[in-house]
């Protein structure tokens, strides 16, 4: 069997085996999936880098010690794991991350490409974007969280709810809300989403 054919639990038991190539295999399968969901909440590369780190020494520790316990998926418990680590953070530093609108920002709606289109359209688009992603950051926290991590990071909402440590209905609810939300900002402000 090859490795790309492999389970992540038959991939974590090889690690744990001697198996090197086996987290590597890990790692590659899931890096690009857990940096995105912790750069969408610190919106700091650097800040993103060292989280990202910490999170894969942590998922190291743990297993080498023993102490991980095959309840899930191993996605979820280490996007769990980044979330911790997320919420450590800004408990030390006493801040809640906000949106800098850098160019280098990991926003659900930065996902468009652009073919073909007359640079009025994408002036019109940025703008569409732009007014989105200001409108996402009036939501309460916990709203925007389940937004970005359905829209953006395509996670299912059973994923959501074990990353999130709450349950599917919470989960679902919290989406619906930001829905609601974001439809009575779209009305009081009188934006237009639309070319």
């Amino acid at each position: 069997m090859q490795v790309t054919d492999r389970s992540d639990k038959e991939l974590v038991e090889s690690y744990l085996n001697g198996n090197q190539s086996s987290f590597e295999f890990l790692l590659q399968r899931h890096q690009s999936r857990v940096f995105a969901y912790i750069m969408m909440l610190v919106k700091d590369r650097q800040l993103a880098d060292d989280i990202f780190q910490d999170t894969f020494i942590k998922v190291i520790r743990t297993l080498k010690s023993g102490a991980y316990q095959e309840e899930g998926k191993f996605i979820q418990w280490v996007m769990r794991i980044a979330h911790n680590l997320i919420i450590d953070h800004f408990r030390k530093s006493k801040r809640l991350p906000v949106s800098d609108n850098g160019t280098d920002d990991y926003q659900l709606v930065d996902r468009l490409e652009y073919t073909d289109i007359s640079i009025e359209q994408k002036l019109i688009t940025e703008q569409i974007h732009d007014d989105l992603r200001k409108m996402i950051e009036f939501l309460p926290p916990e709203q925007k969280e389940v937004l970005h991590l359905r829209l953006y990071a395509e996670m299912s909402f059973k994923d959501i709810a074990e990353a999130t440590d709450v349950s599917i209905n919470t989960a679902l609810g919290r989406m619906r809300y930001a829905l609601i939300n974001m439809r009575k900002m779209i009305r009081e402000k009188n934006v237009s989403l639309t070319y």
